[in-house]
């Protein structure tokens, strides 16, 4: 008598993502720009995969798709176009998989997943990643994780597919910090100048300074027990730190903010003259 056998086709164990601040803003910014009718936007990750395992996510592209309570249809041709255009300025990045917004996999991933799957191997990719970014920001916090898909088959028919999360590095300089950080305000009356940026920031190093004070005040005391590695890293910090008078220091911080005065003012200036040009061309063809 003939047994039929029941399959499970685990994905690479050690698969890991790493993903680029300025994919977060990209997808922020299709869904704040999303169609009314739309409640989530879908598009396409590009980067590419190290021999290790390593998923690098770079960039990404939003693609318009329609869904019901059944379905969801995605614009391939839109897709293909977008993706062919992309190969032509960057040819080293590839397909690693898709996006959707909201809170973890919802319906009908699973039929999405297999085609980007199929499309990321066409790239040359062993797998692909599905990230999922909390648009809503619920509690002033962005859950963005990453997953990829096992399959379970019942002997060559395939049955369903397993999402389970991979680890998610998520590094950002101060600058997009700070980006970040207003981005999770969902609702501001402007965005922060230059100086304001900056102001941020110091206020940001005060309070670690302040940190650093206080841990090691606590311990000259003995109310905390000394940590070795905590004491390298505040001796390597210090000794990083150049070795400058104030009136010295307030020299180098005045010529810094008059170089940035001089850059806004070379770029307004452009910017106008750039809208008298315009103009002026319209004003030439219409006489």
């Amino acid at each position: 008598m003939a047994s039929t056998v029941l399959q499970f086709h685990p994905s690479p164990a050690s698969s890991t993502a790493r993903i680029q601040p300025v994919v977060l803003f990209s997808i922020c910014d299709s869904y704040v720009r999303r169609p009314d009718q739309s409640d989530r936007v879908i598009g396409t990750l590009l980067g590419s995969v190290s021999a290790d395992g390593v998923i690098d996510i770079k960039n990404s592209y939003a693609v318009p798709h329609s869904e019901s309570a059944d379905q969801v249809a995605l614009d391939i041709d839109y897709h293909h176009n977008m993706y062919t255009s992309h190969q032509k300025v960057n040819p080293k990045e590839v397909i690693v998989g898709w996006y959707s917004t909201g809170f973890g996999v919802s319906g009908g991933s699973a039929l999405i997943h297999e085609f980007y799957s199929r499309e990321a191997t066409n790239a040359g990719q062993i797998t692909a990643v599905h990230l999922t970014v909390d648009t809503s920001f619920t509690n002033g916090e962005a859950s963005v994780k990453a997953f990829v898909s096992s399959n379970l088959s019942l002997a060559d028919r395939p049955l369903a597919a397993q999402f389970y999360e991979i680890p998610l590095d998520m590094r950002m300089l101060e600058a997009e910090k700070i980006g970040f950080d207003i981005l999770k305000m969902t609702k501001v009356d402007k965005l922060p100048t230059d100086l304001e940026g900056m102001e941020a920031s110091m206020e940001r190093v005060h309070s670690l300074i302040e940190d650093v004070y206080k841990y090691v005040d606590d311990v000259v005391e003995g109310r905390v027990a000394p940590d070795n590695n905590i004491g390298r890293f505040i001796a390597h910090t210090l000794a990083s730190v150049p070795k400058m008078s104030p009136a010295a220091f307030d020299k180098v911080l005045n010529d810094k903010i008059q170089d940035n005065y001089a850059l806004v003012y070379l770029a307004s200036l452009t910017r106008t003259q750039l809208s008298i040009a315009e103009k002026l061309n319209t004003a030439a063809q219409i006489l």
